[in-house]
C-alpha cells in the first residue's frame, strides 16, 4: 500500500515517454514524471520516492525532498494566500494547503509558521495546520532524564522556549537553560533534564552531570567508579605509567583531572 505524504520504496514496472510507472503489490500505475527519472535504471529496480497528490489530485511520485512529511512538524513559509486559505512552500511543485479553520491567526504571504502535516480523512488530501499543539502528547513517553532528543523550536513563552521533542512530545527550555540564542524553527539536539509528575518535560541544550564530561575525563570518572573512588595516579606520576593505565598523555590526564575537579 502506497502511503501518501511519505517515502515509499517501489518497483520500476515500465518506462514511457512521460516517465516511469512504479508499483507494489497493490498499485501498478504510480507515475514518476520524466524530470525526476534517474539517469541509470532498469525495469525491476527498486527506487525510493516521495508520494503525494498532484494538481489534478492524482497520486504522483517525486525524487525531490520535501520540507515536511505526513505526521510531522516543520517551520514553513507561506507562498500565497487566497479566499480558501494559505499555501505553503514545502519544496514540491504543488504547494501545501492550510485551510482558514486550521490557522490560529490569519497567515500572511512571506511569513513563516510552525505547522503539522496530516492526511485529511474526508478529502484524502494532505493538509497542514497551524494548530500544531493538538498533535503533541506527553502521556506515553519512552524517555528518561539525560536522554538525548531531537528538538524543533516551536514558540517563545514567558518562561523560555516551547519545543517539540522527537516529533511527538512538548517540552520547555527555560530561559536560564538556553545557553545560546534560539529562533523559531531551529532544529537541534537537546537533553531531558526533568520529567515532572504532570508529564511536563524540562529540556536543556547541553548534557548535565557526568554526560557533560569530555571523553578523557569520562574515562577517568568511570575508572574511579569501578575502583571505589580511588586510582593510584596523580600529577607527579610518570607519563609512562599514565599511558599504560589510560592510553593518554600526561598532559591530557592532567587536563581531564582538572575537568573533574571543576565538575
Amino acid at each position: 500500500m502506497i502511503e501518501l505524504g511519505n517515502y515509499n520504496t517501489l518497483k520500476i514496472l515500465r518506462s514511457t515517454r512521460v516517465g516511469l510507472f512504479l508499483g507494489d503489490e497493490d498499485v501498478d500505475d504510480l507515475l514518476l514524471p520524466s524530470k525526476y527519472v534517474p539517469d541509470n535504471f532498469e525495469i525491476g529496480d527498486e527506487i525510493e520516492v516521495f508520494c503525494y497528490l498532484d494538481n489534478e489530485e492524482r497520486p504522483v511520485a517525486t525524487t525531490l525532498t520535501p520540507l515536511i512529511k505526513r505526521n510531522s512538524f516543520a517551520y514553513l513559509k507561506v507562498a500565497d494566500v487566497n479566499e480558501a486559505g494559505a499555501f505553503l512552500d514545502w519544496g514540491l511543485e504543488k504547494q501545501l494547503f492550510v485551510p482558514f479553520k486550521e490557522q490560529p491567526s490569519k497567515m500572511m504571504a512571506g511569513h513563516k509558521y510552525l505547522v503539522y502535516c496530516y492526511l485529511d480523512e474526508k478529502s484524502f488530501r494532505l493538509l497542514a495546520t497551524g494548530r500544531w499543539f493538538k498533535y503533541v502528547d506527553n502521556e506515553n513517553m519512552d524517555l528518561k532524564p539525560q536522554d538525548e532528543v531531537d528538538l524543533l523550536v516551536a514558540r517563545k513563552s514567558d518562561l523560555g522556549w516551547d519545543v517539540i521533542v522527537n516529533n511527538k512530545h512538548r517540552g520547555l527550555v527555560f530561559s536560564s537553560d538556553a545557553d545560546r540564542e534560539l529562533k523559531l524553527g531551529d532544529q537541534l539536539k537537546g537533553f531531558v533534564k526533568l520529567i515532572r509528575p504532570d508529564k511536563k518535560l524540562d529540556i536543556v541544550l547541553r548534557p548535565e552531570g557526568k554526560l557533560r564530561l569530555e571523553p578523557a575525563a569520562m574515562q577517568i570518572y568511570e575508572r574511579l567508579q569501578q575502583n571505589n573512588g580511588f586510582i593510584d595516579l596523580h600529577d607527579k606520576s610518570s607519563p609512562e605509567r599514565i599511558q599504560k593505565v589510560f592510553q593518554m598523555s600526561k598532559k591530557t590526564f592532567k587536563r581531564a583531572v582538572g575537568t573533574l575537579y571543576k565538575a
